[in-house]
């Protein structure tokens, strides 16, 4: 499969005629391109014949209907922060961005229900779920600027996953712009809908292939009245793995998150990223940070006591309690720069992958001997949230070498990686997607009658081929 698909350049009478549609404040051009036209490890720059940011529905259903006719590719880019160049257009298409789709349309803290525009930041979304005494739980790293649609298209996980479920758990409905220009509207706020496919899910996870989600209902819940966050250490993967079972045990399945982190990673974010600490006083081999809320009182008291009992039972070796909200952020932050800091030492080989929680120890160890033998010196930083088995497995230069030294060796390091995956029955993309990076990859090891489903479904919902070309298949 060729990394860069045929896409005819669009006609002039198009352009002029999108151009009409968005108005002058929904063109975007000059320097005013760059930024989304580079994703944020520049590893995939793009170009595009137009630029635009429609206000709403109407005006997204106005381009799309345009570029139908005309047999013009689109890119939806949401806030440009994913990791797989699935947003980074090639060169002919329209790069329609979301951002100016803003308004939360309605909170509904009776129905525990949020319906709001795809142009709406996380972060946004979060707050006007607290401010109306809920909460609103998927979180991840780049939620200051990534969108609502674009976590819906990417169906996003984060650190909640464990007791919440990843975006396709959190959306009712959703509204969407279908490649012929047709609006679907299914922004539907009900738990329970028996009448046909469920067609929401098409787009969720769907990188923008088979249309435009333009507008989503999520979910809500109750805001927990008392939260803990603690930073430990531990042996091994095996013992982290053990913690979290004890740890939902112990507290009645109260357990938010759930995050593993190798040394390596640890040490890295001190040395790259200012004002952080180890919050234990001696370093250990492997860390965990560990979240839990609840809407009754004593939960302190509940994991002082699950943190004394895995110490008696080696699965932690120290512990520190966050003692209010900001010593928690501070914990956060070491977990949430990691990928930050690990920009500082090459690109190198960047896994984002998942096998079943109990097989993460067992496929740390067999990873690390394939990075091992192809690339003597190499330094393995692992970490994720192995409560849902999502192990971020990303491979720098040795200590010292040039950020370029593993360039060469990518492609092998990916291939032997996602080969330990194959055997143990994983995941080779568990929450970042498929866009240009792994469709190849894709392509090779998913089965020929799901690849089928899929191209099905692709031809019949866009026979052109215009929504998003070259991503995923």
């Amino acid at each position: 499969m060729t990394d860069r698909p045929s896409i005819p350049a669009p006609p002039a009478a198009a352009l002029d005629a999108i151009r009409r549609a968005v108005g002058p404040k929904g063109v975007i051009e000059g320097a005013d391109r760059a930024p989304y036209l580079s994703e944020w490890r520049a590893r995939w720059p793009g170009e595009a014949a137009l630029i635009v940011a429609p206000a709403s529905t109407q005006e997204v259903a106005k381009v799309v209907s345009i570029c139908a006719a005309h047999g013009v590719a689109i890119t939806p880019q949401g806030g440009n922060t994913g990791l797989v160049g699935g947003q980074i257009p090639y060169g002919n298409e329209i790069l329609l961005s979301l951002r100016r789709m803003r308004t939360i349309r309605d909170v509904s803290p009776l129905d525990n229900t949020m319906t709001l525009d795809a142009g709406v930041a996380l972060a946004e979304a979060q707050q006007a779920a607290r401010e109306a005494g809920r909460l609103f739980p998927l979180s991840i790293g780049s939620e200051g600027s990534c969108q609502i649609g674009g976590v819906v298209s990417t169906n996003a996980g984060g650190v909640n996953v464990l007791r919440y479920g990843n975006m396709r758990d959190l959306v009712l409905g959703l509204e969407a712009v279908l490649p012929d220009g047709r609006v679907w509207n299914g922004l539907k706020r009900l738990r329970k809908d028996n009448t046909g496919y469920d067609l929401k899910q098409l787009f969720i996870g769907g990188e923008g292939t088979l249309g435009i989600v333009t507008s989503v209902v999520v979910k809500l819940f109750p805001l927990p009245r008392e939260t803990v966050t603690v930073f430990a250490g531990v042996p091994d993967p095996a013992a982290a793995v053990a913690l979290l079972s004890h740890a939902q045990d112990e507290t009645g399945g109260l357990v938010s998150s759930f995050e593993l982190m190798g040394r390596l990673c640890l040490d890295l974010v001190l040395r790259h990223i200012p004002d952080t600490r180890d919050p234990l006083g001696a370093p250990h081999p492997w860390h965990v940070l560990m979240a839990f809320s609840s809407s009754g009182g004593g939960l302190r008291a509940r994991v002082e006591a699950l943190l004394e009992s895995a110490l008696e039972k080696g699965l932690l070796a120290d512990a520190a309690i966050a003692q209010n909200e900001r010593e928690g952020a501070d914990f956060w932050r070491l977990r949430h720069t990691i990928s930050e800091a690990l920009n500082h030492e090459g690109l190198g080989a960047r896994h984002d992958v998942s096998v079943p929680t109990a097989d993460i120890p067992a496929f740390l160890e067999a990873a690390g001997a394939e990075v091992a033998s192809l690339a003597p010196g190499a330094r393995v930083a692992a970490f994720g949230h192995i409560g849902d088995g999502n192990v971020h497995y990303d491979v720098v230069p040795p200590d010292g070498a040039a950020p370029d030294a593993l360039d060469g060796l990518r492609p092998q390091i990916e291939e032997r990686v996602y080969d330990v995956i194959a055997r143990m029955g994983g995941s080779i993309s568990a929450e970042h997607g498929v866009g240009r990076h792994r469709r190849a990859a894709i392509a090779k090891r998913k089965s020929a009658v799901e690849l089928d489903m899929m191209r099905a479904i692709k031809k019949a919902l866009d026979p052109q081929g215009i929504m998003n070309p070259g991503k995923m298949l």
